[in-house]
């Protein structure tokens, strides 16, 4: 019996690509989850990018990232002119496919049972493979926004998982079947989910547990205008402190010292931290950009959000949704930064709801829920006929 059942424990392979650190993240927290699940064999967490040559590696990585420093207004408008079914599919994933030759082989030699993405660029090779016969694994991929671009379809796969249901419900109006498709929530670290004391974490960081406390976070590679932020945060008038992580920007960390040197007892500037946690749980607002991981983290601690310098895309659709649902505010000149966060200091009431409103948002546990979801399941692969393509690309209508 016990040989039998070894026999039936799945080879998982977990796929994304280091175009920022979301999908890396999602990645992360979906291998613990898989890692302590008795029903599997084994679980390999891989960027895909690592498997490519310096120059793919470079366009996916560091392009993305130093347009997202120099010109963010670009990737808003190639977030929208490519959010069409299947428009630079065939280009896409032939360009993919030519450099990705060592990331085919890796796959094929590892033979999962099941493999999950999050990031459309291995899932569209993945896919391929797949639809091709050279791999018999199912495909899930896993959207690392709230909302849905049109780069995550793929012609092969087995299963969808979304953050919420207004993106399951655009993806059945597609035409993709209703039981495809399990609102998740984005993965993260399990140890959003565990306890902190609120006072003990703000007095290990010499804070006053009494007074409010903001959490400015520059992202994890510290980009954005931090400075301006802290410029602006520098004139509230509240007994509010603030804590500045600066990420891995170790000159961005040196520069807000300088700038809070005579007021260091209300600001505490860290650099990179893995106790994100912590300071989330120990946090009465939240000041940074929406991305899809941050703000998943954000709302499982129940911490009420001020929106900053979204990109354009799918960070400004996430921010939509968080101010739909009564758990952020958005500040669109950062001249109004103070005047942003004294209404909301001033009003507890208000900040109350809004972070009940984020805990009934949250999905704290969707790594569990995605994990326990594909060893259970029993659907077999799913590939779209052209005509269904068609269908889909007619039912996303105009642009």
């Amino acid at each position: 019996m016990l040989a039998v059942n070894t026999l039936m424990k799945k080879r998982v392979l977990i796929m994304s690509a280091g175009a920022g650190t979301g999908h890396i993240r999602a990645a992360e927290a979906l291998e613990l989850s898989f890692a302590a699940d008795g029903r599997v064999a084994e679980v390999v967490n891989n960027d895909a990018l690592q498997y490519t040559n310096k120059l793919f590696r470079d366009f996916y990585s560091s392009f993305y990232t130093s347009l997202v420093r120099s010109a963010p207004n670009f990737l808003g408008w190639w977030y929208k002119t490519s959010d069409e079914p299947w428009h630079t599919d065939r280009m896409r994933h032939m360009i993919d496919r030519l450099n990705t030759k060592p990331l085919v082989r890796f796959i094929r030699e590892f033979d999962p049972d099941i493999t999950v993405c999050t990031h459309f660029m291995p899932a569209g090779i993945i896919s391929h493979l797949i639809a091709t016969q050279q791999l018999q694994a199912r495909l899930s991929i896993v959207v690392t926004d709230f909302d849905f671009h049109a780069m995550w379809l793929s012609r092969s796969f087995h299963r969808y998982f979304v953050a919420i249901d207004e993106t399951k419900a655009h993806l059945e109006m597609l035409g993709i079947p209703n039981e495809r498709i399990t609102v998740s929530g984005i993965p993260i670290d399990p140890v959003f989910q565990q306890p902190v004391n609120r006072v003990e974490e703000r007095l290990r960081l010499g804070l006053n547990p009494e007074n409010p406390v903001l959490l400015l976070s520059a992202g994890a590679f510290g980009v954005g205008p931090t400075e301006y932020m802290v410029e602006r945060i520098l004139n509230l008038n509240s007994d509010a402190q603030t804590v500045v992580v600066c990420g891995r920007n170790d000159e961005l960390k040196q520069r807000i010292v300088q700038l809070v040197d005579n007021r260091s007892a209300r600001f505490k500037v860290l650099g990179y931290t893995d106790e994100m946690h912590k300071l989330m749980k120990m946090a009465d607002i939240f000041i940074g950009k929406p991305g899809g991981i941050t703000t998943s983290e954000a709302i499982a601690c129940g911490l009420p959000m001020c929106v900053v310098s979204p990109i354009p895309g799918q960070e400004e659709r996430n921010s939509d949704h968080l101010l739909e649902e009564g758990i952020a505010v958005k500040c669109n000149d950062l001249t109004t930064l103070p005047f942003k966060l004294e209404r909301l200091l001033e009003d507890p009431d208000r900040l109350a709801r809004m972070k009940l409103n984020a805990l009934r948002f949250a999905k704290p546990d969707a790594s569990a829920t995605i994990v326990d979801t594909l060893l259970e399941d029993r659907l077999p692969p799913l590939s779209f006929t052209k005509d269904q393509r068609a269908a889909i690309a007619l039912a996303a209508g105009p642009e």
